[in-house]
């Protein structure tokens, strides 16, 4: 060991520390050589070859220089031939020699010097070990043809006027370009599409072609006819095109086979270059090409980035794009990497979209695409993601990567993006505008379980329409219905607005009351100028500022709108002071007039017992009557307002019985203590005061702490809300917080289950024949499916079997193609239906972008689609304060002092307040609500064909009842009426028909013998109606043994009420004179409640916290 230790060499001198601090003077006996690199360019011949190949701009600059040359040596022939004067005779000499005066030889001969010894030097540089592959190549035999006679002819004076095919130069002409545009390319990193390369070398083909043959017939008619360089031009034209005058031929046989010659080469060259062109033409047309540098620096144009394209994806854009008036010049250039759909292509190229949308098959990933599309220079980039794909996740990532990809190329382009998973949200927080697809559909789904069609409410905001779908219909309920879905969203500045400005330094609950009562249009919120957030109803405590951004809901923004001068209407209805009949007032263009509806409103007092009067008690005497509305002050007046502290529930548990209390007291309000997600909005709801274990959170399985294996169990107070999904997503945050929002009190809160799996034996343990509603989601995995319409299969047969099954269960689906939903609650013989569908059609072909909106099921909210969604991002370039104000109304989003939707049902109690107007101001003097529209049901008129179903069934079961026994028809007026309804589900007081039919067989079999011939002959008729009964009674029958089997009760299910007999649509923004009808839901953007202060009296609090309205008078405050 120590030989070893003392052999190790010491450290250098280079490592010691004295040697650092000393400097250089350890390095004077180092052995270390330097070594320098790239010595072999240093050579001659590798500088050579750097200036005349490796670099691009002087390699340009030689092929452009040899360019040059070429052309200057086949201009020096022609003007050798245009000096030279014919020669008269027939002679072969005339053939092998020329006239050539001196100076013209002399530049010939510096051409060819030049050109050979370029030649030479770009062989010898180029020279790779195989001198043959050097001399055999077409280019150097074509330059040792041309110039080395003239070389010769230095040394030997007598070959100075030897014919030399100088002509032949323009084929190494087109040699030198093709190399210039490579070079060209290089020098200026840029690449020019290959079809333009291919297109100048055909013509440059084409021109070689010509120009050889031009020249040679020429020189071989010499001793023929004498032809100029004119008349061979011509006769080369029409030889070429096979017209074929024959009035120029060549004579001689050397010119008759040189142009046999150059026809064979045509046909050999100049198909392989058409077919190259062909070949590039095709596939420009599936990669699309370039978009012109100079259009994206002259027009204006957005970006489309997809991963594929559908049709129907392509035309909700294009037709929610155009439809704004300013976006007409625009134009569209989709950027998809997969070839182009022939549904697509045919789209494409219809006139209308040709001129204005262009489509690019590239990546998004690669900056050569991007640069093709001109990213840099776009208004806007939209970058959808693919909801089709099996893993929603993965196409996330895709969509991540694309936006990512485009801000890193041009950051100032704006960006538009949708996400479809919310946990991917925060990678692209950096967009300007950003739609989570999974936030948005759960949040409808929730308000579609509180406020009825909250999904078609926001539907019909974000589309773009005129107003004028269905007002071909004889039905009025279309027409009032296609009317209002072409209200939306508009925003004007204050002080600029004409429906505004004269409420400058009022409340907002005032201008909203008074703009809608003039003009009809419904202001829902507003926006400071120094503020980005948008507050919804902010309440009559906000006083309106000059420079306030007001929102609101009309047919059209007001620029765009005319105003009629009504003072002499007004003058005229001013003596009016009594209410004379109910008021049907008609509403000019898109502006509601004032008149009757005005001074109706202004009248409070009550009326004479002769007319119609406001059921209101008078208090005083006879001469003093009380108010109907009170008026909405310009101010608010704190006392005035009734407000609820919503931090305190006593109020809620003042009238609540003992264990209703004690119930309560499991809750307390707050912020959930875990995000699900990042960039999730931290919402003020409803939460438990102590964890409930992970074990009692199945519904069907007993645990440790509950014995419960069904929902029945549980004893809930409240009906069920049920949401049937594939997995449990980090998108159902959005789904619970929502109904369990502060706002709504602790009574009405429905208990969720979620349903994974939905066979019928886990549908009847949770609690489906007592569910207030069940919620289907689109499962990910049937969203792909070979043809692309069948991705929706199984949810809508799954929820027709759920439909047939539990008729009466409010059944809210969402579908993955909107086309899908006159599937939806599907009836073969229904002739309303088939109606609705020819009326879709027509609308279709009318060009509407809301065909499918007069379907019952989206009408009454039944049924949605998240692609019909789409239109919220499109419509954002144009307003692009839409994305927050949706958010807001469905509460995916919070801010201080802004209102929440909700809503109220009119009752018996409330008719007294007749029309839209009036409830419009008694909600805004009282509770400070601004209302937005109305949920109208309507029963809807059975076919013929339903009737006589219905009467038979009832035929049938009268029939029955007369074979009962005594004990079983003690009320014979009960069960008639009860059997009237027979396709109902309520049979709860009757036995089964299959018992019926045996008890009637025996007694069949018993008194057959005494029956007569007609007897007997009715008896079988009856036999055969009861073989023949109603499908609704069989299926009742089988969930009823299936429920017994599991040890269910079947009171429940025997308590559905069978509704399909209803209609029910949205009328946005009605006219003020609109009457108000019996269970009509209200609409309603109700102010922060944390915004007020508490009030004193404790009995009013409960009026406003109720989010869907009460039954009582005192609990809507109408």
């Amino acid at each position: 060991m120590v030989d070893l230790e003392s052999e190790v060499p010491p450290l250098p001198p280079r490592y010691r520390f004295r040697d650092l601090l000393l400097g250089d003077q350890g390095w004077q006996h180092d052995d270390r050589v330097q070594v320098e690199f790239y010595m072999n360019e240093n050579t001659f011949k590798e500088r050579l070859k750097l200036f005349f190949i490796k670099n691009q701009r002087s390699s340009l600059r030689i092929r452009l220089f040899n360019f040059s040359l070429k052309l200057l040596s086949c201009l020096l022939y022609i003007i050798r031939v245009l000096l030279e004067n014919p020669s008269q005779g027939n002679e072969w000499s005339h053939i092998f020699w020329v006239n050539r005066s001196l100076p013209l030889w002399g530049l010939q001969v510096s051409v060819a010097l030049i050109s050979l010894f370029e030649t030479i030097l770009l062989g010898y540089l180029s020279y790779k070990g195989n001198i043959w592959e050097q001399i055999l190549r077409i280019p150097f035999i074509l330059e040792i043809i041309n110039a080395v006679p003239f070389i010769i002819s230095i040394f030997w004076p007598s070959l100075r006027n030897l014919f030399v095919p100088v002509f032949l130069n323009c084929w190494l002409a087109k040699h030198a370009l093709e190399n210039m545009i490579n070079d060209l390319h290089r020098a200026i990193q840029r690449t020019q599409s290959a079809m333009f390369n291919q297109v100048l070398i055909l013509i440059s083909t084409l021109l070689c072609l010509i120009f050889t043959c031009i020249c040679g017939i020429q020189h071989l008619e010499r001793i023929g006819k004498k032809l100029n360089l004119f008349d061979s031009l011509y006769f080369c034209i029409v030889t070429f095109s096979t017209v074929g005058f024959g009035d120029v031929t060549p004579e001689t046989w050397s010119s008759k086979l040189f142009v046999v010659a150059m026809i064979c080469v045509a046909l050999v060259v100049l198909p392989i270059q058409f077919e190259q062109l062909a070949y590039l033409w095709m596939e420009r047309q599936k990669s699309g090409g370039n978009y012109s540098r100079h259009r994206a620096q002259t027009e204006k144009h957005v970006v489309l980035c997809v991963s594929s394209l559908k049709i129907d994806l392509l035309m909700d854009f294009l037709n929610e794009f155009y439809a704004h008036p300013r976006l007409q010049d625009y134009y569209v250039v989709i950027l998809c990497p997969t070839e182009m759909d022939v549904q697509v292509r045919r789209v494409l190229q219809i006139p209308m979209w040709s001129q204005r949308v262009i489509y690019l098959q590239g990546s998004a990933l690669k900056d050569q695409d991007l640069l093709r599309a001109k990213m840099d220079d776009a208004e806007a980039c939209f970058i959808l993601s693919s909801r089709c794909e099996v893993d929603r996740t993965s196409s996330d990532h895709q969509t991540i990567l694309r936006a990512w990809a485009v801000k890193d190329f041009a950051p100032n382009c704006p960006l538009y993006v949708q996400i479809l998973k919310p946990e991917n949200k925060f990678h692209i927080k950096f967009a300007d505008h950003v739609v989570c697809e999974e936030e948005f559909k759960y949040a409808m789904l929730a308000l579609n379980c509180i406020c009825p069609a909250t999904s078609t409410l926001i539907t019909l905001l974000v589309h773009t329409s005129r107003g004028q779908e269905g007002q071909q219909s004889p039905e009025q309920w279309q027409k009032m219905y296609g009317r209002c879905s072409g209200n939306e969203v508009y925003h004007i500045v204050l002080e600029e607005s004409t429906f505004f400005a004269e409420y400058e330094g009022k409340s907002f609950t005032y201008a909203s009351f008074h703009a809608h009562k003039k003009f009809g249009v419904c202001l829902i919120g507003v926006r400071r100028e120094d503020n980005k957030n948008i507050l919804l109803n902010p309440g009559p405590r906000y006083i309106m500022n000059a420079t306030d951004i007001c929102f609101y809901i009309n047919i059209t923004k007001e620029e765009n709108s005319a105003f009629k001068n009504q003072d002499q209407q007004r003058k005229s209805n001013v003596s009016r002071s009594f209410y004379h009949g109910p008021s049907r007032l008609p509403v000019h263009s898109i502006i509601a007039s004032m008149g009757t509806v005005a001074i109706d409103l202004q009248d409070t007092s009550c009326r004479s017992a002769s007319g119609p009067t406001l059921t209101l008690p008078v208090e005083g005497s006879k001469e003093v009557r009380r108010p109907s509305i009170a008026p909405v002050l310009e101010v608010a007046d704190t006392s005035s307002i009734q407000t609820c502290d919503l931090l305190s529930d006593q109020s809620e548990d003042e009238n609540t019985p003992d264990e209703e209390i004690s119930s309560n007291l499991e809750y307390a309000k707050g912020y959930p203590p875990y995000s699900p997600y990042i960039g999730s909005s931290p919402t003020f709801c409803h939460l438990l005061q102590e964890k409930v274990p992970f074990c009692c959170l199945r519904l069907d399985k007993s645990c440790q702490h509950n014995y419960y294996e069904d929902a029945k169990a549980y004893g809930f107070k409240n009906k069920l809300i049920i949401v049937a999904a594939e997995t449990a997503g980090n998108g159902l945050y959005n789904f619970i917080v929502p109904l369990r929002a502060y706002y709504r009190p602790k009574k009405e809160l429905n208990p969720i289950v979620l349903l994974l799996d939905n066979p019928l034996d886990d549908l009847l343990r949770c609690g489906v024949t007592f569910a207030a509603n069940m919620v289907v989601v689109d499962k990910e995995s049937t969203m792909s499916a070979e043809e692309d319409y069948m991705a929706d299969a199984k949810t809508i047969v799954n929820v027709q079997t759920l439909f047939r099954l539990f008729s009466s269960l409010s059944i809210i689906t969402e579908l993955t193609h909107p086309a899908n939903m006159r599937f939806m609650q599907f009836r073969a013989k229904d002739c309303y239906s088939l109606a609705l569908s020819k009326l879709e059609k027509k609308e279709r072909e009318r060009g509407s972008n809301l065909a499918f909106m007069f379907r019952l099921p989206f009408a009454a909210g039944r049924v949605f689609s998240i692609s019909m969604l789409d239109t919220l991002l499109y419509q954002s370039f144009v307003k692009d304060y839409m994305i927050s104000i949706t958010r807001l109304l469905l509460g995916l989003d919070t801010i201080p002092g802004s209102g929440f939707l909700c809503s109220m049902k009119i009752t018996e109690d409330d008719l007294w307040i007749r029309t839209y107007a009036r409830l419009y101001q008694k909600l805004c003097s009282s509770t400070g609500d601004v209302p937005i529209g109305i949920y109208r049901t309507e029963s809807q008129k059975l076919t013929t064909s339903e009737s006589r179903e219905i009467a038979s069934q009832s035929q049938i079961s009268i029939s029955v009842e007369e074979w009962e026994d005594t004990k079983d028809s003690r009320e014979p007026g009960h069960h008639r009426s009860n059997h009237r309804n027979s396709t109902s589900s309520d049979q709860s007081d009757h036995p089964l028909l299959r018992r019926k039919s045996m008890q009637w067989a025996r007694r069949l079999s018993r008194k057959g013998p005494k029956h007569s011939g007609k007897t007997a002959e009715k008896i079988t008729q009856q036999r055969l109606n009861l073989y023949r009964r109603s499908e609704r009674q069989e299926l009742a029958e089988l969930v009823k043994n299936r429920m017994k089997h599991l040890g269910l009760s079947t009171v429940g299910y025997d308590e559905m009420n069978d509704h399909q007999s209803t209609l029910s649509y949205i009328l946005i923004n009605p006219s003020p004179d609109t009457r108000l009808e019996l269970n009509d839901v209200v609409y309603l953007i109700r102010p922060d409640p944390l915004s007020y202060l508490p009030n004193s009296e404790p009995s009013r609090k409960n009026s406003i916290c109720n989010a869907t309205g009460q039954d009582s008078r005192e609990e809507t405050q109408l």
